[in-house]
């Protein structure tokens, strides 16, 4: 009986072990899918933003594209003095040099004629155009009066359908302008028109060159603009004159005669003078013509070899002057250029139909293709700059122009680039103004290097701190005194990144430029108070030493620690107005010619490293308490003291972890954001100096993001920006995983 009692419950316990086996192999099982399902996941995660970063950055390396669109035959073959489109591309039109406007649909080929109001009896002597943004010419005429006019559109909408009427402007409100006052005929004129000012230059049959103003006054009775006129003699001007030229802001007239350019200072009418005579001269070649890039800041000159040249004005010991800056080579014969309206992109076309797209910031050849074009003799492009009109003989024909980002490219990006205006190559980071005629700097250098900057001196505040809180804590610290130290300062690693931005803006960066020596002296007397601290109480007695236990020995340091705080800073006043005169930010900028900002790499440093201590601290503490304790008892019963086994062994055998805990570190870094934001005074500057801020990638992101307009240059390049920190930061991670996979190799046999 005993023994039938007891096989079922023996049946019954073995049932129950088996289902529990069941239950906890199914568990295994699903535990074991769902860390790989995560861990793929993730994977998958990183692998479409790594590609959906490019796919935003791919356009911005997409070469340029030129495509025929449409073909007008014109009724003869004479010289246009001005071509171009309207801004949706539905009209053509062309200014003859003789003073009819002609607007060509594109849709239904139809022709208007816009004659303009030319005097009976009076001839068209010469002819000007304004920069292609203004979209204005003007006719010289041999009475000595000016017609000044342009192509107009207006754009209503019957019947819910956008119609395009063409018309002439005049933005003097009257078409023609007395120039020259004794009526001789306007010869080579030039002209320059703005709100409240007009400039004529032109030449007289004696060889005479004039300059007459016209400055406007808006009377407040009848809101109209009252003109009053100036009229002066150029003095000593080149004979033979073939081109000139009119800056828009009337502050400089450009004549071409042979291979130099005489430019003069016309901004003040009563003092006239010859700013600069330009050498133009190579061998074997002879300068073609000469015109202004987009902003009118610099000069594009080309020669009968197909070369195109850039001058623009650098600071000298003689001021501001012209000066090349860089050239293009193998255009060809060229026979017409043609600027955008705002960028400093332009076309080149050479006698046998050759189509080249350049840039000239980057010195890059964007596009060249041979049309089919017979003797072209002017172009244009769209207000838009995504088309472009060519003259071909009797035919204007209109061009498909995918051009969208010509300012971007690696050597503008990695490179130093010579930019208007400065003095040599920079690197440069400025995708924003307030002018339309902008160039703009998209240097990534100067983000990469401050993001570099900004990390290192945090990593240099941090890591010491860290990893040799890091060793005490595990590996000389009382139990009691490390379960209160570690979570404290893992709990850290939860403060804002905000709060310590906003606290190292707002009051570190002040504290620090008020009591700059006493810092200074802190670095110096804190280590030093600390030894001391220690050698006295090596040295105390017995009887002393045990009124405090082992246990919380280190609390010892705390007030010690305070106290040499606040000494040094309550010193800073003495001490500043002993060694700096009363003012170290006066010493440090006059005397030591170092720059100084309170936003500084010394306060990002500061703060950032409090933000990347815990994450340090944390693993490398681990890693270290983690090391068998047989290791460092069998060292301590070989005779080996502490200190030699913490560096003999445990941190030998840790060393993967640490070196994982600053490598992760370094990552938190690179990729911080609102620290480096409020810390620091986002200047894209390349300076070592401690004293100086910086921009780094992630700050530059979330400031200039929200204001970028999308599908821009700006707005890929901030993509691009984003690429390259995730390319920063999966380097370092990869390093760090292979070198902490070697040394656990190298001494996982201790």
């Amino acid at each position: 009986m005993e023994s039938q009692v007891a096989k079922p419950a023996s049946a019954s316990h073995d049932f129950l072990m088996e289902k529990r086996g069941n239950r906890r192999a199914l568990t295994d099982v699903l535990a074991r899918w769902g860390v790989t399902v995560g861990g793929v996941m993730v994977f998958v995660a990183l692998l479409l933003i790594f590609f959906y970063l490019l796919y935003v950055i791919k356009p911005v390396f997409d070469p340029a594209k030129v495509t025929p669109l449409h073909r007008i035959t014109l009724a003869s073959d004479s010289l246009s003095l001005m071509v171009g489109a309207d801004e949706q591309n539905e009209l053509v039109y062309r200014v003859s040099e003789q003073g009819a406007v002609d607007f060509h649909r594109i849709a239904d080929g139809s022709t208007q004629t816009k004659p303009l109001p030319l005097p009976a009896d009076v001839k068209v002597v010469s002819s000007a155009v304004s920069m292609p943004n203004q979209q204005l010419f003007a006719l010289g005429l041999d009475n000595g009066q000016a017609l000044v006019a342009g192509p107009g559109f207006g754009v209503s909408y019957p019947d819910n359908k956008r119609l395009i009427t063409p018309g002439v402007r005049y933005p003097l409100g009257e078409p023609l302008i007395k120039v020259a006052q004794d009526g001789t005929p306007l010869l080579q004129l030039a002209f320059a028109l703005s709100s409240d000012k007009v400039t004529f230059a032109y030449r007289n049959a004696a060889q005479q060159w004039f300059l007459t103003r016209l400055d406007g006054e808006q009377n407040m009775l009848t809101e109209e603009v009252e003109w009053q006129q100036h009229h002066v003699n150029l003095p000593n001007t080149p004979a033979k004159v073939e081109h000139s030229l009119l800056t828009p802001d009337q502050r400089q007239l450009l004549l071409h005669a042979g291979n130099k350019v005489f430019i003069y200072d016309v901004n003040e009418v009563d003092d006239i003078s010859l700013l600069q005579v330009l050498d133009l001269e190579r061998s074997k070649a002879k300068v073609s013509n000469i015109s202004l890039l987009a902003g009118a800041s610099s000069l594009l000159v080309s020669y009968n070899t197909g070369v195109v040249a850039q001058y623009f004005q650098v600071a000298s010991e003689h001021g501001r002057l012209y000066q090349y800056i860089r050239e293009f080579q193998g255009l060809g014969n060229i026979s017409a250029l043609a600027g955008e309206y705002y960028r400093k992109s332009f076309a080149s076309i050479s006698h046998d139909g050759t189509l080249e797209l350049l840039y000239t910031t980057s010195q890059r050849e964007l596009y060249s293709h041979k049309f089919d074009l017979q003797r072209p003799s002017a172009m244009a492009f769209s207000p838009r700059a995504n088309a472009l009109v060519v003259q071909a003989g009797d035919q204007l024909q209109l061009f498909a122009v995918d051009n969208a980002h010509p300012e971007v490219s690696w050597s503008a990006l990695w490179n130093k680039v010579w930019y208007e205006g400065y003095p040599e190559p920079q690197y440069v980071w400025q995708s924003t103004s307030g002018s339309d005629d902008f160039e703009a700097k998209l240097s990534l250098m100067p983000l990469a290097f401050g993001t570099i900057k900004a990390a290192f001196y945090a990593m240099l505040f941090a890591v010491p701190l860290a990893i040799a809180g890091a060793i005490y804590t595990a590996y000389f610290m009382s139990s009691k005194v490390r379960s209160l130290v570690k979570p404290t300062i893992e709990i850290m690693e939860a403060l804002p990144t905000v709060i310590l931005g906003f606290l190292a803006g707002l009051w570190l960066a002040p504290l620090i430029e008020e009591h700059l020596p006493g810092l200074l002296v802190l670095l110096l007397m804190l280590p030093v108070t600390i030894l001391l601290s220690a050698f006295a109480w090596s040295h105390l007695p017995a009887r002393i030493k045990l009124i405090l236990p082992d246990t919380y020995q280190e609390l010892l340091l705390v007030p010690v620690i305070c106290f040499v705080g606040w000494l040094a800073f309550a010193i800073s006043p003495s001490i500043e107005l002993w060694l700096f005169h009363g003012d170290t930010r006066q010493y440090i900028t006059n005397v030591l010619g170092i720059n100084f900002d309170q936003r500084n790499a010394l306060v990002v440093g500061i703060a950032m490293g409090f933000a990347v201590i815990p994450t340090i601290f944390s693993i490398a503490e681990d890693a270290i308490f983690s090391v068998p304790r047989h290791l460092s008892n069998g060292s301590l019963a070989l005779g080996a003291t502490r200190w030699q086994t913490l560096t003999r062994v445990v941190l030998l055998t840790a060393s993967p972890g640490i070196f994982s805990a600053v490598m992760m570190g370094l990552g938190r870094a690179v990729g911080e954001t609102m620290i480096v934001l409020m810390a620091t005074g986002n200047t894209a500057i390349m300076d070592w100096s401690v004293f100086q801020g910086m921009r780094t990638l992630a700050a530059n992101i979330a400031v200039e993001m929200p204001e970028s307009a999308i599908g821009s240059s700006h707005y890929r390049v901030l993509f691009l920006a984003a690429f390259v920190l995730f390319v920063f930061t999966f380097i370092f991670n990869t390093v760090a995983e292979v070198v902490r996979q070697r040394l656990r190799e190298r001494y996982s046999s201790l």
